[in-house]
């Protein structure tokens, strides 16, 4: 019963842990959205970019500098959008580690919460298996302390009625002797 009682407290112990939400698992979520945005956002300039490769302007349809420019800047713009990306990418994977990190720890300290709720509890039936022991001892002792006890009121009420009856004895010769 009493290890059905523990185990029951140690299962709500542990639910209340896993139960609280997690503020890395929110920013872990708002920064994976974040990077889906600025992977659409590039899509995006992709195709602008290839759309701008298609431009032809010129004479004959020939691409001018300026078409070119336009192309190369957007070009740079994802290649400054793929740079962002590896970075909230990084902040993301650092999330995530950190995540783990505290998973595990929470995982170590709440084996380590059971260890030493295990030790207290083979503590407390050690105590309580020595104090039987000692409670069975003391009842012995008692009972032997009772068994002496009555050896000697036994005993005594001998020794008393001994006494009455050699006191009876002398009152009754005393009588005798005077008439």
């Amino acid at each position: 019963m009493k290890n059905l009682l523990f185990a029951g407290f140690m299962l709500l112990f542990a639910a209340g842990i896993f139960a609280q939400p997690n503020p890395d698992s929110v920013v872990y979520v708002q920064q994976r959205n974040k990077i889906n945005a600025m992977l659409a956002d590039r899509r995006a300039k992709f195709g602008q970019y290839d759309t701008s490769l298609t431009k032809r302007s010129g004479i004959f349809g020939m691409q001018t500098k300026g078409d070119v420019k336009r192309s190369n800047e957007i070009l740079m713009d994802i290649a400054e959008t793929d740079d962002e990306i590896f970075t909230e990418l990084k902040k993301l994977f650092d999330y995530n580690n950190n995540q783990l990190k505290f998973s595990k720890f929470q995982r170590l300290q709440t084996e380590n919460n059971l260890k030493d709720a295990e030790k207290s509890r083979i503590a407390y039936l050690n105590s309580i298996s020595t104090l039987r022991q000692q409670n069975d001892s003391l009842k012995v002792k008692v009972k032997q302390l009772e068994t002496a006890g009555q050896k000697k009121q036994g005993i005594l009420i001998v020794v008393i009625v001994i006494l009455f009856a050699s006191i009876l004895a002398l009152l009754i010769v005393k009588r005798k002797t005077k008439a």
